[in-house]
């Protein structure tokens, strides 16, 4: 059974975009000869270019995205923020000198609240200067810039560049030695990645599309678990290549060229994440809405009787009667736990309801009532009355209901005669009017001339015209001819179609009350101990209850037994719901975005209704019985990190089916399994491929392979959201 979506997109990584010729300024000399002729050659000619790309700042167009976004406050302390590029080979546009080609030139660092003296509040402050002034590391007024700079030959920069303006951060030594990457990290944490429209087969390679490729590089650093803000810079190791080859920090610092920066805030991290409510919803092994009672070892029938009920989703409560004794009953809403018990076929003429009493159940076994019905006539009559434009629209419409099936009963061209629904415009048209385009269309106005030439002798001998034949054959209007006709389904829906215009804002209330629109919480889960907070509750949907809700609104303005025939009229627009979902979490809040979705067969049912009561509680309404319930984490983009339970995600990197998800890793037990993989001194950095345990080492084990290339390494990293199934009891 399928609980994801099809596939609809495609997402590759590779290693690096490594350019043919890197960034800077060249010469091509070419010299020509005369072969066998001493002394023939010419003098050789100089041709001088530039290859440009950035160096010390990155246009905003060219910043296609940044996780977390900027600004964005929430819960990112197992996320790894990254930066997306437009351009793929920015990363790779400057030779870094004593380094492999696939190292890059930029890392993202993250840096929390307090570290950078520069910036403490951690909002992006920078140091602004000209490129002149910080490859010189002294400014004009002669103030000296504190740390070590770029290290930049000034026959380096072009002429456009010298006096434009930079931003820097000053990384004290402690914190540059502590978040600095190793090459072989950097390398790691940058990719290219391409997206597209799906494969034509699992396993296809299709050409890249140079218009969905874009470079991406990844910080080596998780925000703080205690939340605060932090601030990411996209620094530039031109000029600082002695630090990457191992030469000592100096005592002031590091002065790093921020090209790109933004900051977002980091909310404290409880310990308990999305994965961690899931898996205890998911624990539950019998998720219905109903009390869980201590059971007698033994009951007795009396036991039996309440154990019963309850378990379908009653509850006890006390009743008062209107004499007024009191005593105990039970009380269910339109929420069962079991499917509920079909009512008996109703006798002639008692489709409906009429009042409250009708519906109380008595127990006379044990002198006790069931109140469900009861209690649901009492609440659709109490929310009807409660809706002054409800109220209206009902008499507005039973007015012209009235009215049409009056006319239909003596309609000359209707009464005793089959109907169709394309009749319905004769019963809002002027009869008169319409006799009287009869006498003057038909014939060819022959009898409209006979008529009119023999009025005047009738009129002069005081003679009155005898009924025609026709009308002769019209039945007399009687309340019991309406109720007879009301029973035929083709007069319903001529009567219908005569006056939807009033009828459709009545049957649209009425939709909603179906769906349980305005019905109080109370009245869902009468008692709390059903729903109690961190579970999942599912449950069926009582048509009976919803009948006699309906029963009751439409029961208000009844002045006679024709109102009451032609309520029926108003309902059975929409089918009550088969079945439902509640869910008390802190998901509801905390993850407004999650994608709920419930499945029959494996195919996707669509909700009729998603309502959410409080900030805690969601409830969803199905048509059909599902079988199946999922929900998901919610998709915020492709980002990398490790989930609630300090695990990734292992995945395939090689054949066919490359990406498919082989398990959690580490598989070893344990509260918080990634913290192995964290550099010691408490900086929340990913020891990739430092000393000690580290993580591209464990990865290489895991695969069984001498070593990964850096989209490998990606394809590890990606947090995909997590999934929660249930399997509907």
């Amino acid at each position: 059974m399928a609980t994801t979506p099809p596939l609809e997109h495609r997402t590759r990584f590779l290693d690096h975009r490594i350019p043919s010729l890197y960034a800077g300024k060249y010469t091509i000399t070419t010299q020509q000869s005369i072969a066998d002729l001493p002394g023939s050659s010419l003098p050789n000619r100089d041709q001088r270019f530039d290859v440009r790309g950035p160096r010390f700042a990155i246009a905003g167009a060219d910043v296609r995205a940044c996780y977390p976004p900027p600004g964005a406050v929430g819960l990112y302390s197992q996320v790894l923020p990254h930066v997306t590029l437009e351009t793929p080979g920015v990363p790779w546009l400057r030779f870094l000198a004593g380094q492999e080609p696939d190292v890059p030139w930029l890392a993202l660092l993250v840096f929390r609240q307090g570290e950078l003296p520069g910036d403490p509040r951690a909002i992006g402050a920078a140091d602004a200067c000209t490129v002149r002034e910080l490859v010189a590391g002294r400014l004009d007024n002669g103030e000296q810039l504190p740390g070590q700079g770029p290290r930049i030959a000034p026959d380096s920069l072009f002429a456009d560049e010298t006096e434009s303006i930079c931003r820097s951060i000053l990384v004290p030594k402690e914190l540059f030695t502590a978040l600095a990457p190793l090459t072989t990290e950097m390398a790691m944490l940058a990719h290219v990645r391409e997206g597209g429209p799906p494969d034509a087969a699992r396993g296809a390679t299709p050409d890249l599309d140079e218009e969905e490729l874009a470079a991406v590089v990844v910080a080596n650093r998780f925000p703080d678990v205690k939340g605060g803000m932090h601030v990411a810079h996209l620094v530039s190791f031109d000029g600082h290549e002695g630090l990457l080859r191992g030469d000592p920090v100096p005592a002031d610092g590091v002065r790093l060229v921020s090209v790109w920066s933004w900051g977002f805030e980091s909310e404290p991290d409880s310990g308990i994440g999305f994965g961690d409510l899931a898996q205890h919803l998911a624990a539950d092994a019998c998720p219905l809405l109903r009390l869980r009672p201590e059971v007698p070892s033994v009951p007795n029938a009396a036991q039996q009787e309440v154990l019963d009920r309850i378990a379908t989703g009653s509850t006890a409560l006390p009743q008062r009667l209107a004499s007024g004794e009191r005593t105990a009953s039970f009380y269910r809403g339109p929420l069962t736990a079991a499917p509920a018990q079909e009512l008996p076929d109703p006798a002639e003429g008692e489709e409906r309801l009429r009042s409250a009493d009708e519906a109380l159940v008595y127990v006379e076994k044990y002198g006790v009532y069931d109140t469900g019905y009861a209690s649901a006539f009492t609440l659709g009559r109490t929310l009807a009355l409660a809706d002054p434009e409800f109220r209206r629209h009902l008499l507005a419409w039973r007015k012209a209901a009235r009215g049409a099936a009056r006319r239909l009963l003596t309609h000359p061209d209707l009464a005793g005669r089959s109907l169709t629904a394309a009749q319905a415009g004769l019963l809002t048209r002027d009869l008169a009017r319409d006799a009287f385009d009869k006498l003057l269309t038909e014939g060819g106005g022959r009898r409209l001339a006979r008529a009119l030439g023999e009025a005047g002798a009738d009129v002069a001998a005081g003679r009155r015209r005898a009924p025609g034949t026709r009308r002769a054959r019209v039945a007399p209007l009687t309340a019991a001819g309406l109720h007879t006709a009301l029973h035929r389904a083709e007069v319903r829906d001529v009567l219908r179609a005569a006056t939807a215009a009033q009828l459709d804002p009545v049957a649209q209330w009425l939709d909603e009350l179906v769906c349980l629109h305005r019905v109080p919480f109370e009245h869902l889960v009468p008692d709390p101990r059903m729903l109690p907070r961190e579970s999942i509750r599912f449950f069926y949907v009582d048509p009976g209850w919803i009948k006699a809700a309906v029963d009751g609104a439409l029961s208000i303005g009844v002045g006679h037994t024709l109102d009451a025939d032609l309520n029926e009229l108003a309902r059975g627009v929409r089918e009550a719901p088969a079945c439902g979902m509640l869910l008390h979490s802190d998901i509801v809040e905390n993850w407004p975005d999650t994608v709920y979705a419930g499945f029959r067969s494996g195919a996707e049912v669509e909700p009729l209704r998603v309502a959410h009561y409080g900030t805690h509680v969601m409830m969803a309404l199905f048509p059909d019985i599902v079988d199946s319930f999922a929900f998901a984490e919610p998709p915020q983009g492709l980002f990398f990190g490790f989930g609630d339970l300090g695990t990734i995600e292992l995945r395939k990197i090689s054949g066919p089916d490359v990406g498919m998800p082989m398990g959690e890793f580490p598989a070893d037990p344990g509260d918080d399994r990634f913290s192995r993989f964290l550099r010691p001194g408490g900086f929340d950095v990913l020891n990739v491929a430092g000393d000690g345990d580290a993580l591209l080492t464990a990865l290489r084990q895991a695969h069984n392979v001498a070593g990964l290339s850096s989209a490998q390494f990606t394809l590890q990293m990606v947090r995909a959201p997590q999934l929660q199934s249930f399997v509907r009891p």
